[in-house]
């Protein structure tokens, strides 16, 4: 054993045959790209899943889910699933980043004939990024609005409200001697959201967008302004700015639900929030929408868990941090919908009338249903300023994840030109994402937000993490995983994650995706349904970053020579130069494969091309059999 192990860290002699004139002139480290970087303090990493995965949706759409589907009985489908589907593609995806060191794109050397998967990933990722800005925009025009001693959308009176507006305060007046009906009135709130931010009675539809809202258009570009000094550096300045931004959050959330449990009515509120409802367990809608909830939270599939990952040292505890961010999320979104159903108690109990004629989710939670409830509190806007903060800081965190994952995508695609310009091609990321999202600062800018929002991460997402799933585990190999795992944290993963990731996690993906089909719903804003040509458009930006992957298996099996067999064969193979990024990592069957390490490149170029193999690698793969059958042996 040892002897091979002497032989196989022998300085290796390359065939004069193989190697080309360019590679004898000088050395092939002189070539090799700027450095990626890693992250610059303990929690960097940490704190950046920490607030990737913490977002909006724990504070809009979880509470909403909850009650809708059993209330607290909904937390049994919620964990069961998180488990079986969330925990293991999580701790999947930040193998395949700290494995590599590698982007969304860069990481399918694993497999280059899926290497479709990646620009799938990287244009779902930049769709969403156009419209969660608009978001934060949207969170900073009331985070501005905050700043005076009433709040705008406290009173009716005003110009942009009509006469159907009704205030709660003659509301409780009027319900002493002369009852007042309110079906038919609107709430300052939401005129103040519908008819003054985004004005969007000066717009017919989506294909009406009417006038640029040039107030929304500057906070727009504040916030992505905002975005860009904070990537300026990559994960070096973003790794710091996450220290206040996932942190912060948690303090403003404390406040709040200390507020709100402390407001009359507000148990009420909590109650009906909570509430176990235990035969909608018997119900298939309520186990979907718990999957739903957790896939979408994690941010699996969007590429910045593994953009993340891929700036770790490579024997980074990943494992630990898997449960420390997954549990935390889940606490997290379990805390918010405290936090925001004692103030629906509390509302409910103000106007007369039950929590669910309150409760929404999404945008009409945020802008209308909250800052309602604000108003009828003292110091309303302090409160109005920390609930907008928090949901600035949320959202902001996401943002950078997004960004960071399409410049690290086309960076270590193209590392000896752009890796040197990271900051100069950020910002034009930066301005290419903001002009593109100039159209949902229109007067109909909402009709193509509710579009976005319906489309770019629907069905497409699912199909992209259900092939990385499958490729992972069939085409590169359960075994040849759970051996790379190894190299980097000492330890195989247990019988339950490779139970996940060959079985459950994607039965239960290929699940969803059938249920959102069969259950499809034509998009919607309100009382306005979208035309079918809108439809259309939002069906064909899922389906086109479904048809990446397909693209992406045609060019892989041009670029090989061969039988059509042959070439999918060799495309379907990891590179010659996948395996950990520093030359000190890579042990067994990755030592001198990397690109200027022992190996020359001419000779790795050749091999791949031909499909041979190296006397070194040949002596590493025996080298990990007997390594294999000697732990077999002791077991």
């Amino acid at each position: 054993m040892k002897k091979i192990r002497q032989q196989h860290l022998r300085k290796p002699v390359t065939p004069e045959l193989l190697v080309s004139p360019s590679s004898q002139d000088g050395d092939l480290g002189s070539e090799c790209p700027e450095d990626r970087g890693n992250w610059t303090g303990r929690l960097d990493f940490l704190l950046s899943c920490i607030g990737y995965c913490v977002g909006l949706g724990n504070v809009w759409r979880f509470p909403y889910r909850a009650y809708t589907n059993g209330g607290g009985a909904f937390l049994v489908p919620y964990f069961i699933m998180l488990a079986i589907c969330g925990i293991p593609i999580f701790f999947m995806e930040l193998s395949l980043g700290q494995f590599s060191s590698l982007g969304p794109l860069a990481v399918w050397k694993i497999s280059p004939l899926f290497k479709g998967i990646g620009m799938g990933t990287i244009l779902i990722v930049s769709l969403v990024a156009i419209y969660y800005n608009m978001i934060i925009a949207y969170v900073l025009f009331y985070l501005f609005a905050s700043l005076t001693s009433d709040l705008p959308w406290q009173h009716c009176g005003n110009w942009w409200n009509t006469d159907l507006c009704l205030d709660h305060h003659i509301i409780k007046t009027g319900n002493t001697t002369f009852p007042i009906n309110i079906t038919n009135t609107v709430s300052p709130s939401e005129e103040y959201w519908s008819r003054y931010v985004l004005h969007i009675q000066g717009s017919s539809g989506i294909g009406d967008p009417g006038r640029i809202r040039w107030n929304l258009c500057l906070c727009l570009l504040l916030s992505w302004t905002i975005v860009y000094l904070c990537i300026l550096k990559g994960v070096k300045s973003s790794g710091k700015v996450v220290y206040f931004t996932a942190t912060f959050p948690y303090l403003i959330l404390v406040m709040l639900l200390i507020r709100g449990v402390t407001l009359e009515g507000a148990w009420k509120g909590i109650r009906f929030y909570l509430t176990p409802q235990f035969d909608h367990l018997l119900s298939s809608k309520v186990w979907i929408e718990a999957a739903l909830q957790i896939f979408y939270s994690l941010g699996v599939g969007f590429g910045g868990l593994l953009t993340f990952a891929s700036y770790n040292t490579f024997h980074q505890n990943i494992y630990r941090d898997t449960f420390i961010v997954t549990l935390g999320n889940a606490i997290t979104s379990i805390l918010a919908g405290f936090a925001i159903f004692s103030v629906l108690g509390y509302m409910s109990q103000e106007l007369g009338v039950p929590v669910n004629q309150v409760a929404k989710a999404g945008p009409g939670l945020a802008f209308v249903v909250y800052p309602q409830a604000m108003t009828m509190l003292p110091l309303s806007p302090f409160w109005s300023f920390l609930f907008f903060f928090m949901l600035l800081t949320l959202g902001l965190d996401s943002q950078f994840a997004f960004m960071e994952t399409i410049v690290t995508a086309v960076t270590d695609e193209f590392p000896y030109y752009l890796r040197p310009k990271k900051a100069s091609f950020s910002a034009v990321i930066c301005i290419a994402l903001f002009l593109m999202g100039l159209i949902l600062t229109t007067e109909g800018g909402m009709y193509w937000l509710v579009l976005l929002d319906d489309y770019s991460a629907g069905f497409g997402l699912m199909v992209v993490v259900i092939t990385t799933c499958l490729v992972v585990t069939r085409v590169y190999g359960m075994k040849r995983f759970c051996r790379d795992i190894h190299m980097m944290l000492g330890f195989k993963p247990g019988p339950y994650f490779r139970a996940c990731w060959m079985v459950l996690s994607p039965a239960t993906m290929m699940a969803l995706l059938v249920y959102s089909i069969i259950k499809y719903q034509p998009s919607e804003y309100g009382s306005y349904r979208f035309p079918t040509w809108a439809e259309v458009l939002g069906i064909l930006m899922g389906v086109l970053s479904c048809l990446m992957i397909p693209v992406g298996m045609v060019v892989a099996v041009l670029r090989e020579e061969g039988t059509l067999w042959e070439r999918v064969q060799q495309a379907s193979r990891p590179t010659m130069d996948w395996g950990p990024s520093l030359e000190e990592n890579r042990t067994g069957m990755y030592v001198a494969s990397l690109v200027g390490s022992q190996s020359p490149k001419p000779l790795m170029v050749h091999m791949r091309k031909y499909g041979g193999i190296t006397s070194y690698e040949n002596t590493a793969i025996e080298v990990d059999q007997e390594m294999e059958e000697e732990e077999e042996s002791m077991m």
